[in-house]
C-alpha cells in the first residue's frame, strides 16, 4: 500500500484527483470502458472537484457505480448519497452510464439488481474514504471480511450516525437512518485499483488504526493493505498519529 502525505485537504484532494485521471486516460487509451466506484461525504469534496474540473477524461465512457447509501432517506435530502453524486459527479462530468442505489426502494431488490449490474464485469478503480470509526463504504466494525454478496444491508454503529451529524449532514442522531446499502468489503478489494482519499484531524485515530494496527474487521478499512494496488493520499492531519515513517511520502 503507498501513502502519500501532503501539507493539507485541497492539496491532498488535488493529487489523489491527478492520479486518478492518470489512471482513467491510461485505462480508457486500451479499452472501450472504464468502470469504477465513486465515494461520498465530507472528505471526497476537493478529490471531486479537482477530478471533474480535470481536461482529457472521455466521460461518457466511464460506467460508475455508488459505494453506499441509506435507506429511507429521500433523494433531496441534503445526506443523500444519490444528491450528492449528480451534483458533484454526473452533471459536472456529463457521465451516461452511472447506478445509483435508491434508498427509497426495497432495499432487497435494490442490492439484487445493482450487485447484478456490478458483478457483470471487473472494476477498473475504487475511489473510497475511511470513516472516523474505521469503516469502510459503511461497513462498520465488526465488518464482514468474508461474505461474496457485492451489496449489503447494514446497520449502522452509533459512531458512523454521529460522524454523519459532525460533519453536518444531519442536525441531530436521531435523523440520521440506522440502516443503509453498503457494498461488501470483498467487492471492493476486487477492483483493479484502489485510491483512498482520507483527510482531516478527525480521521488521525482511523488512520492510525487502520495502517498501523491489526488488519481486522474492527478497523475496516484495514483490509486495504492486503490489496496490491492501493494508495492512500492524506493530509498532515489525517497523518498525524503515524509513527512508522516508511509509509510516510510527502
Amino acid at each position: 500500500m503507498q501513502v502519500n502525505v501532503l501539507p493539507s485537504k485541497p492539496v491532498s484532494g488535488a493529487a489523489a484527483a491527478k492520479h486518478a485521471a492518470k489512471s482513467l486516460q491510461a485505462i480508457l487509451a486500451k479499452s472501450a470502458m472504464a468502470r469504477i466506484i465513486a465515494a461520498t461525504g465530507a472528505s471526497q469534496l476537493d478529490f471531486l472537484q479537482f477530478l471533474t474540473a480535470t481536461p482529457g477524461i472521455d466521460w461518457p465512457r466511464v460506467e460508475m457505480f455508488h459505494l453506499d447509501e441509506y435507506i429511507g432517506l429521500p433523494v433531496d435530502h441534503p445526506a443523500s448519497f444519490r444528491k450528492y453524486l449528480m451534483e458533484r459527479f454526473v452533471r459536472k462530468t456529463g457521465i451516461r452510464r452511472y447506478h445509483l442505489l435508491d434508498g427509497e426502494r426495497d432495499p432487497a431488490e435494490v442490492v439484487r439488481a445493482v450487485g447484478k449490474e456490478l458483478a457483470s464485469a471487473p472494476i477498473d478503480i475504487a475511489f473510497v474514504g475511511i470513516g472516523e470509526n474505521g469503516h469502510l463504504a459503511f461497513n462498520d466494525p465488526p465488518a464482514d471480511f468474508e461474505t461474496e454478496d457485492p451489496y449489503l444491508i447494514v446497520e449502522l454503529d452509533q459512531a458512523c450516525r454521529t460522524q454523519q451529524v459532525n460533519e453536518g449532514w444531519f442536525t441531530s442522531i436521531p435523523e440520521v437512518p440506522t440502516r443503509a446499502i453498503s457494498m461488501s468489503v470483498k467487492q471492493i478489494l476486487k477492483s483493479r485499483e484502489i485510491i483512498a482519499v482520507v483527510p482531516g484531524p478527525q480521521k488521525a485515530r482511523a488512520v492510525k488504526a487502520c495502517l498501523e494496527g491489526e488488519i481486522s474487521p474492527m478497523a475496516p478499512a484495514s483490509i486495504l493493505r492486503t490489496h496490491p494496488n492501493t494508495t492512500a493520499y492524506l493530509d498532515t492531519e489525517s497523518a498525524s498519529l503515524l509513527t512508522d515513517t516508511t509509509i510516510r511520502t510527502a
